[in-house]
């Protein structure tokens, strides 16, 4: 470790000694880039992520110099990877700066590629606003360039985030949208019935009886097979509960479904919203009888 970290540090002073001196026609520049990225590629196998970081930012700089923009936004993504293990924040402005660079060149794949990287990051700091705001922007240009099992993932996180801030209208569209997709792809098919349970789930949050009866009969026109599914009953069988203020029916009904198909933790946590605005309802009106 301790030869690539000196083999690095040399790189770099060279590659810095480079760029104070004169040169013909850009040429410092060209050859304090080589130099950099031999710099960073020792820094990368010394695992001294910070600094491998750091002169990936001044090789961007460099590129930038000669203006060679896909080297530069390269060189700004290559950054962000080794900021990513030591320091989130750097990571994100890394990524930005190659994102916008790839828009600037036209390379929208690269750019959706990246704003989904930094959604994701977002997500594992739990700032799920800022993930929602990327994977959105990821998305559009997932979908612009026709990339749709792509647009689709980040579509599907959007909803899932938008549910967890309560933004459960949102999320429904997403889910609805996402299921009429679904509907005309023969590989897609099968997921219809996972899409319409999580958009009936979001809709069971908004405690409107009328709302989910209405949003059951449209699933079961979009796709006439739903309504043979455990995912409608649970739907209806829940939303039976609700109508009746009944919590041990709802109770009942979620471990039933549960035993049968495991519920993950996001419907187990939205379930238990609706489950917790049922009992205070019952309270409510126990308190005014």
């Amino acid at each position: 470790m301790g030869d690539y970290l000196a083999r690095a540090d040399d790189f770099e002073k060279k590659a810095e000694k480079k760029l104070s001196g004169w040169g013909l026609f850009g040429s410092k520049y060209e050859d304090a880039a080589d130099l950099f990225e031999k710099a960073a590629n020792a820094y990368k196998l010394a695992k001294s992520w910070d600094q491998a970081g750091a002169v990936y930012v001044k090789l961007a700089e460099c590129h930038l110099k000669l203006d060679s923009k896909h080297e530069a936004a390269s060189a700004y993504a290559n950054a962000a990877h080794c900021y990513k293990k030591t320091n989130t924040k750097e990571s994100i402005t890394c990524l930005e700066q190659s994102v916008n660079m790839f828009l600037d060149i036209g390379r929208l794949n690269l750019a959706a590629r990246y704003n989904k990287e930094i959604a994701e990051l977002c997500e594992q700091e739990q700032n799920l606003e800022q993930a929602i705001t990327y994977y959105e922007k990821a998305a559009e240009l997932f979908q612009s360039e026709e990339v749709t099992t792509s647009a689709n993932q980040c579509k599907q996180k959007i909803a899932q985030f938008a549910a967890q801030l309560e933004q459960y209208q949102k999320a429904i569209e997403i889910y609805e949208e996402i299921a009429g997709h679904s509907l005309k792809n023969n590989l897609l098919k099968y997921g219809v019935k996972g899409h319409l349970l999580n958009a009936g789930i979001c809709q069971l949050c908004k405690s409107d009886v009328v709302a989910i009866s209405n949003a059951l009969e449209r699933y079961q026109e979009l796709d006439p097979t739903f309504s043979g599914t455990r995912e409608y009953k649970l739907l209806a069988d829940l939303a039976t509960a609700i109508d009746e203020e009944d919590v041990a029916k709802f109770t009942d009904t979620v471990k039933e479904y549960d035993s049968m198909t495991q519920l993950d933790s996001w419907k187990t946590t939205l379930l238990l919203r609706v489950k917790e605005a049922l009992k205070a309802k019952e309270l409510e009106e126990d308190d005014l009888t």
